[in-house]
């Protein structure tokens, strides 16, 4: 299976593989795990070796919880606004919202995600974050109308969690669970 990552045409690596990537490639090939966020890849390259795509997450976990308020963000703000293209907008993301079926909204419902958007936007000072790839259409709105009613600390902390979710799934399509098995 190839995915086509930044230009570069990748296969799903084995544990050992992401071990033995230069520095470059590592930071190309899982730079857009957090979206538009290359420095966490930057960051957790000094953690090899991985044990496995677990440790990977975690590693990468690890660094987004040691950030400062500031730092996270930061992290949420490289995410675009759900449901509005956007030449920010990774090719991940893209697909992850279409296959939400975000896309699909009737006008009405357009219209209130827009106004939801703005509303959460103005009250966070960043994005609404999500990970579509575990929620449907309604759910996503759902979630946007009940999350406005948060603290900022408490979605900051949310936010925070998806971004963790998103990074996770994405790094399942990039790299193979076969050695989290230890013989």
């Amino acid at each position: 299976m190839e995915s086509e990552h930044n230009s570069i045409s990748i296969s799903i690596l084995k544990v050992s593989h992401v071990n033995s990537l230069s520095d470059e490639d590592f930071i190309i090939t899982f730079g857009n795990l957090v979206e538009n966020c290359p420095l966490v890849a930057a960051a957790v390259v000094r953690s090899r070796p991985f044990n496995s795509l677990k440790h990977l997450h975690a590693e990468i976990c690890s660094f987004i919880d040691k950030l400062p308020v500031k730092g996270r963000e930061g992290i949420l703000r490289g995410f675009s606004i759900i449901g509005l293209p956007s030449s920010r907008q990774t090719e991940e993301s893209r697909q992850e919202m279409k296959d939400s079926g975000i896309s699909e909204f009737i006008e009405n419902q357009r219209s209130k995600l827009s106004s939801l958007n703005k509303s959460y936007c103005l009250k966070f000072g960043f994005p609404f974050v999500i990970c579509t790839r575990l929620n449907k259409k309604e759910a996503i709105l759902q979630g946007l109308s009940r999350r406005l009613y948060n603290s900022p600390e408490e979605e900051l902390h949310t936010g925070i969690e998806e971004v963790k979710k998103i990074a996770l799934l994405r790094l399942k399509n990039l790299v193979s669970e076969d050695m989290d098995k230890k013989l």
